[in-house]
Formats: C-alpha cells, structure tokens, sequence
C-alpha cells in the first residue's frame, strides 16, 4: 500500500511499533509534535507520489551519499530544526542499515525525510526553491547568504562533494562555502549540513525553537 499511515501522536511511543515497521521505511514526517512512519511499495515509490504534510522552512539535500552514520545524523539534526532532509539516489546504502538507525531513527522526534531516485527529481520537488550548492572551492561564504524560507542547502557525497553536473545545473542559484582554516580539506557530511542548517535557522529567529 501506497502513503500508509502506520503510527500517530497516539502510539509514537510504542517501541515495538516503531521497530516492527523501520526496515519498510521510505518516508518520515513530524507535524505539532506527533510523529508518523509512512511506508511506500518500493517498486512505485516516487518523489512526486507521495506529497510532504508542509513546504520545509529549510531544505536539506544530501546528493548520493554513501556513509550511513552521516545520513543518520543528518537526520537527527534536521528533527532538531525543523528542516526537511532530501536523500537524492542512488544511496551508497541500505536505508534500514543499523548505523543510520543508531544515529538517527531510534530519536522518536523524526524530521520529514523523503528519499528521491537521483538529484534531478530532488529538484523538481522543489521548484519554487532557491538552491545553494555547498562547495568547498566556492568563493562565498555561506554566511553571507540572506536565506529565505524555503531554500535549499545542497551537498554532494563524502569524500568526493557534488559532482560537476550538479554544480552546474541551471537550478544552482549560487555555490557557497563553510570556512576553514587553510590545508583542511572539508567537513564532515553531517556537520557541514548542521552548520549551514543552523545559520539559516539563526537568521529566522529561530522560530519554534526553545
């Protein structure tokens, strides 16, 4: 079945529940509070069937990654912010690996995340956002950017980062960097992602926050 509702504000804290569900897991969504498992059949599971309960006030796309942990993390954080993770395929994982629900999915305040099949249908679930393609040979720092609601916070796979295609793309409004003292190469995935996810909020007011 297609957008099955498995668990609500009523059951979220059963465990069992949680757990009998994880390994059919595609797409995750937190609404006032309540948190919901909708699983999709895997053979017509598509970015476009399945329509997110709200527009994320920032958007996160993890652009093929490939270390679980990181992804879990991502996870985790973006609950944290109230920021919509995007995982563009083809994954370098299973997304029920037990390192992405150690470092992510036993945290019973799920973020909304949605799995698309490549960075182009990521795009077109998005078509209003601006997209800021994280690069660590980009010019701009991304504190210099006035982020609005709605945008995108872009970044390629570890160890390699976004791929010339993407950076290129016409949806690209901007390349931007984190700075780091010179010789250091990057980040790390999900603290990359935690640093500019956090800047934007910051720069909102940090609205629901506490």
């Amino acid at each position: 079945m297609v957008g099955q509702v498995l668990c609500s504000e009523a059951t979220h804290k059963t465990s069992g529940a949680k757990e009998g569900y994880i390994n059919a897991l595609s797409h995750i969504f937190v609404s006032t509070g309540r948190w919901f498992l909708v699983v999709q059949d895997p053979t017509t599971r598509s970015s476009d069937e399945v329509t997110p309960p709200r527009a994320g006030l920032i958007n996160v796309i993890f652009d093929r990654p490939v270390i679980p942990p990181n992804t879990g993390n991502a996870i985790r954080m973006c609950a944290g912010a109230g920021a919509s993770l995007h995982l563009a395929g083809p994954l370098g994982f299973n997304f029920d690996e037990k390192n992405v629900k150690r470092a992510g999915l036993d945290y019973h305040d799920l973020a909304d995340v949605t799995q698309h099949a490549n960075f182009h249908e990521a795009f077109m679930a998005l078509p209003k956002s601006r997209i800021f393609a994280f690069s660590a040979h980009a010019d701009v720092w991304h504190t210099d950017i006035e982020y609005q609601p709605g945008d995108v916070l872009l970044f390629g796979p570890e160890p390699t980062g976004l791929a010339e295609e993407v950076l290129t793309h016409p949806r690209i409004t901007q390349q931007v960097r984190i700075p780091m003292l010179p010789g250091r190469r990057s980040m790390n995935l999900s603290n990359a992602a935690a640093v500019a996810t956090y800047e934007a909020w910051r720069q909102f007011g940090f609205p629901g926050g506490e």
